[in-house]
């Protein structure tokens, strides 16, 4: 299928991806119209076009986050993480409609053939075909045509901020932008009963106003705003005011404050950072909201992809229930599209397009890709996260020395293409690339030279042997694990290994049967740092001590890890790794932990954010661990030390090893934390070269003690750190 794709550098193009797999209780759509944002996706092709110190200037953020990389990882590595965020497309579109094609089994709303409206920037693409949560998703009614039910997404983003104002019957409304968004607020405004006044720049979108029910239109640049407004008002000021325009500073947002009425409310629509003038907003004690998106459940993971609706007796208007009432207003006749779709055109013309609305004094408004209709319905798919069964019978694995398999790989983001596949490229054969979107796969398979890309992984499952990487989020790691060593591949995934107890007793019952293997991705055993530190204690007897400093820094409530069915927290997402190095560098079985948070664990997120950990190990030797979101940015993210008989050293970032023995002080430094070793050691391995270098013993051993972490964190008490059930 073919999806348009944008680049960073501002290059547009159609290219030919793969077809996207099922949604967990989700559907497939074959899209027949999507439509154009001029707002928001001008920005980001805009933004694209920026020379790389437009961008650091346009986002310090970014910049901020890059130098932290680049403290921690080393300036090679940063760059190389950059380079790759700025050479992958991203998609465009968030507003569709289409046919449905295919159905998980989990859902009970849709059927093949069903016309739906769909929307979401994480899914309803400008692609002949998109892969959509249940409820992101809304059945078009008799009487509305499709392509004006691809506006629904962005006419809910204009209903939401109507919702924000709280206007009611007979009040006055100012708008300001008339826009797409700010048009169609205008005629939702218009059929709730409220008396609209348009405001923009643009004689045509002033007209387009006027078409959509504005009782009155006035060019700001032109005339002076307030006066207008007090003579359309008697003199009161509007009741509220909508801002549906882009940008930051204080100029419109102080105008919107002049021509308020005392206590009005302003809805902040659009991409605009505002300033308030404080005197003038405080004497009119005035209500500032923001209208975020489409209404409630945007951005909640668990409503909009783990399909959790919420009752209606809590929230009335959702975004599911927000489209659903727009496209009643279209069914009704009282929200009429044509004044506002200025064109529609073929999805194959649509690099045309964009190229013309960046053109100076383009006036397109509402602009409607149409695609060439097809029939017939996609192969049956197999459900995200639902593994095939390998198939009985089969052949065992024969593992010949000096002959590398094929390699497949399930999830390739930032990290495995940064981190992992620069290591492996050219001295393994890649097979397949599985991604979660099309977009995606392709990107991965021309970069990497992949023989093949996919969205769905049954294609590399249903093989018997060969090689997998699974790089994908990890409450998908066990389940791919279980399904990869049933056929017999050698594996290498990601830390964690699994997120429960219950997950690590089914891979231990898969170990038992299977020709494949398990390595975890703890790539710290292989920094050169630890190489060198494992030499020297090596030569020294006796219990050593260990402490081991993070400053993981604050979690983005909008990451993914913030999601504890997704990630497992931080302790198992990541803390793992340095309880892992601790049983590595320690070499011997750890016996009982104690550990607890820093602080209550409430709020949003339910789990630790900082932890501390102290682990007493079977020859007498202990670990300390202090894992922390509290700190500063300049301080170094991992730092060590290590107390044996005679011997004392610290590490920085695995770049720095200071080892001081004998009165004498040994500086080495070094810029990897091992993920390149660790790929060439699982390489040797692959070919048959050497034995396996992470005895699953040893990963299963560590992901035990996180567990025990957890535990003691959970009850209160120290706990043993091999217990393989939970109390």
């Amino acid at each position: 299928m073919k999806q348009l794709a944008q680049y960073q550098d501002g290059r547009l193009e159609l290219q030919e991806v793969p077809t996207p797999g099922l949604p967990s209780g989700g559907i497939v759509v074959r899209t027949t119209h999507s439509v154009i944002s001029p707002g928001t996706e001008k920005m980001k092709v805009e933004q694209a076009r920026m020379s790389l110190l437009q961008k650091a200037n346009a986002r310090p953020d970014q910049v901020k986050k890059a130098i932290d990389a680049a403290r921690t990882l080393g300036w090679k590595a940063a760059l190389e993480k950059v380079r790759n965020r700025l050479e992958s497309p991203s998609p465009l579109g968030y507003s569709a409609a289409g046919v449905v094609v295919a159905v998980d089994e989990l859902n009970t709303r849709f059927r093949v053939g069903d016309r739906l409206a769909c929307g979401g920037a994480e899914c309803a693409f400008h692609a002949e075909m998109i892969a959509v949560p249940d409820l992101l998703a809304v059945p078009i009614p008799e009487g509305v045509e499709t392509w004006q039910a691809a506006y629904t997404t962005l006419c809910s983003i204009s209903m939401e901020a109507v919702r924000q104002s709280g206007v009611r019957l007979g009040e006055r409304v100012l708008v300001m932008g008339q826009g797409l968004v700010g048009l169609i607020a205008t005629s939702l405004l218009r059929a709730s009963g409220a008396r609209v006044m348009g405001v923009d720049l643009t004689a045509a979108r002033l007209q387009a106003a006027m078409a959509m029910g504005a009782e009155r239109a006035v060019n700001s640049s032109q005339s002076n705003l307030e006066d207008e407004v007090l003579a359309w008002t008697d003199g009161h000021g509007v009741d509220a005011v909508l801002l549906c325009v882009g940008g930051k500073g204080r100029d419109v947002a102080d105008s919107a404050i002049s021509v308020l009425r005392d206590r009005g409310v302003i809805v902040i629509v659009g991409n605009y950072d505002a300033e308030l003038s404080w005197k003038t907003a405080y004497m009119k004690d005035i209500t500032v909201r923001y209208s975020r998106s489409y209404g409630p459940g945007r951005y909640d993971l668990q409503y909009e992809w783990g399909g959790r609706d919420y009752p209606i007796g809590h929230v009335r208007w959702t975004e599911n229930r927000n489209f659903e009432a727009c496209l009643e207003l279209m069914r009704s006749g009282q929200l009429n599209l044509a004044p506002i779709t200025t064109r529609r055109v073929k999805f194959t013309d649509a690099v045309s397009v964009y190229d013309e609305l960046m053109r100076e004094g383009n006036a397109d408004i509402g602009v409607v890709l149409e695609y060439a209709s097809s029939s017939g319905i996609l192969p049956e798919a197999s459900t995200s996260g639902i593994m095939p069964e390998a198939s009985a019978g089969r052949m065992p694995v024969v593992f010949v020395s000096g002959r590398m398999p094929e390699l497949h790989v399930i999830g390739a983001g930032n990290f495995a293409r940064t981190m992992l596949l620069p290591h492996l490229k050219g001295k393994i054969k890649f097979g397949t690339i599985v991604n979660a979107t099309g977009l995606s796969a392709r990107h991965v398979k021309e970069k990497f030279e992949f023989d093949s890309a996919e969205t769905d992984s049954a294609a590399v499952l249903s093989s018997n042997g060969g090689a997998l990487m699974i790089g994908t989020r990890h409450h998908l790691h066990a389940p791919y694990v279980l399904a990869g060593l049933k056929a017999n591949k050698h594996l290498f995934v990601e830390k964690p290994l699994c997120l429960t107890r219950d997950e690590l007793a089914r891979i231990d019952v898969a170990m038992q049967s299977t020709q494949g293997s398990v390595m975890v991705g703890f790539n710290r055993r292989y920094a050169p740092a630890t190489v060198a530190l494992k030499k020297s204690l090596s030569a020294i007897t006796g219990p050593k001590t260990l402490a081991f400093h993070v400053y993981a820094g604050p979690l983005d409530p909008d990451h993914w890890y913030s999601n504890l069915e997704e990630s497992g927290g931080r302790v198992l997402g990541e803390a793992c790794h340095f309880l892992d190095f601790a049983c590595f560098v320690l070499e011997a079985k750890p016996v009982r932990v104690a550990a607890h948070t820093v602080g209550p664990v409430r709020g949003s997120r339910g789990f630790p954010d900082s932890v501390t950990a102290q682990v007493e190990f079977s020859d007498g030797s202990s670990f300390q661990l202090i894992y922390s979101a509290e700190g500063d940015p300049a301080f170094p993210k991992e730092t060590f030390r290590v107390f044996a008989s005679g011997f004392v050293a610290e590490c920085e970032n695995f770049q720095r090893l200071a080892m001081h023995q004998r009165r004498k002080t040994s500086v080495k430094k070094y810029a990897s934390k091992g993920h390149a070793e660790e790929m060439a050691a699982w390489l040797a391995f692959l070919n048959g070269s050497a034995a396996h270098p992470l005895p699953y013993e040893q990963s299963r051993q560590s992901m035990l003690l996180a567990f025990a972490v957890l535990d003691s964190v959970r009850e209160g008490r120290s706990m043993e750190a091999a217990r393989t059930t939970s109390t």
